[in-house]
């Protein structure tokens, strides 16, 4: 488990930009014969979701954390249920339960308590349909955490590395100081400790200067991308590089400034809010809240804004969180019941992209 103190950071160099209870009433699950959206482009999977935030596959069951019941979800050929909730999940504004991920056996789960934002990893007992929760253990804690800015996402990268996105909980100087992880992407190993080849020694910080980094993915390649929410002026793709400073606050957006990483494409917040993002066939696949878009970027030229596509374009509002099955569908998480959107009946649902 990885305690957080100040670390001995050394410089970085400077670096080129690179181009159920109450959840589960209602819920209702689509058997692949029947289902299909009435009006929308995407095939429903599930409806009457409550703010769900997340989807993992464990073992090729598919998992949702809902974020404010503190609850977790499988979706096994029948009706979701409820496999557990999270301990001491303190909900509010846009903390509570946030991101999964799972790794051999383990599920990790990033979530609010007391103390901050921690990321624990769970014993999964019993066969799908009938999974539960097991026993923790905190790999992380005291993350800082806030209704704002909270940060959320975990995933494994092609190193077998934990890592993790941390706003800066509305302390916007923070996300420049290298003694906090606030405003940062974390690399730790599955126990929690840092990795020796971090860009910063004893640290888990492996980039910083971020606002509110939302989504990870990985190219075939190895390339890091993450998506992350901008203030008034711009949301942000970024290619992650270790030990990168991405400039948040000194710079929002493309600035030109040799200190900083710029990112690699950037919209107006009210056309996007880039959430949850994935990697498939070399697409870059963005979930947006705002901008209620599916928003397509191509790996092989990350930088050109005419060779993005928008998909779900206004057919079922605000959009979370987009995976890849282990089968290669698409799957697409909708946040209309998060206090920020207009739930339609059914809302919130799990969508599935037609091949």
């Amino acid at each position: 488990m990885t305690v957080l103190h100040a670390p001995g950071a050394r410089g970085a160099a400077r670096l080129t930009a690179a181009v159920l209870g109450t959840l589960l009433a209602g819920v209702t699950a689509c058997s692949p014969a029947t289902s299909g959206s009435d009006t929308g482009s995407a095939e429903t999977v599930a409806t009457g979701l409550d703010v769900p935030w997340s989807i993992a596959f464990l073992d090729g069951t598919p998992l949702i954390s809902a974020r404010d019941s503190g609850q977790i979800l499988e979706l096994t050929g029948g009706e979701p249920r409820v496999i557990g909730t999270v301990d001491g999940v303190e909900p509010g504004g846009e903390s509570g339960l946030l991101g999964l991920a799972t790794h051999r056996d383990g599920l990790y789960v990033y979530s609010t308590g007391a103390d901050g934002n921690r990321i624990q990893r769970f014993a999964v007992d019993g066969r799908p349909g009938s999974l539960s929760l097991g026993t923790a253990d905190t790999i992380i804690d005291r993350l800082p955490s806030a209704a704002y800015h909270s940060g959320g996402r975990i995933a494994f990268g092609p190193d077998g590395m934990l890592y993790a996105t941390v706003g800066d909980a509305g302390v916007s100087k923070d996300a420049q100081n290298l003694d906090t992880p606030a405003g940062s992407i974390l690399r730790l190993t599955p126990d929690g400790d840092v990795p020796a080849d971090n860009p910063f020694d004893g640290s888990p910080i492996y980039s910083y200067g971020h606002r509110n980094p939302q989504g990870i993915a990985w190219a075939a390649d190895g390339t890091m991308f993450a998506s992350e929410f901008g203030q008034d002026t711009w949301d942000e793709l970024n290619v992650i590089e270790p030990g990168g400073n991405y400039g948040w606050p000194e710079v929002e957006g493309i600035a030109g400034d040799d200190r900083f990483v710029d990112p690699v494409q950037q919209w107006r917040p009210d056309e996007a809010s880039p959430s949850g993002i994935e990697i498939a066939d070399g697409t870059i696949h963005i979930a947006n809240l705002r901008g209620e878009v599916l928003r397509t970027v191509p790996v092989a030229d990350p930088t050109d804004p005419s060779s993005s596509e928008e998909l779900l374009e206004g057919e079922y509002g605000r959009l979370r969180d987009v995976a890849r099955t282990p089968d290669g569908e698409l799957w697409v998480l909708t946040s209309n019941t998060d206090g920020r959107g207009s739930p339609a009946d059914g809302d919130d649902r799990l969508l599935r992209l037609p091949g």
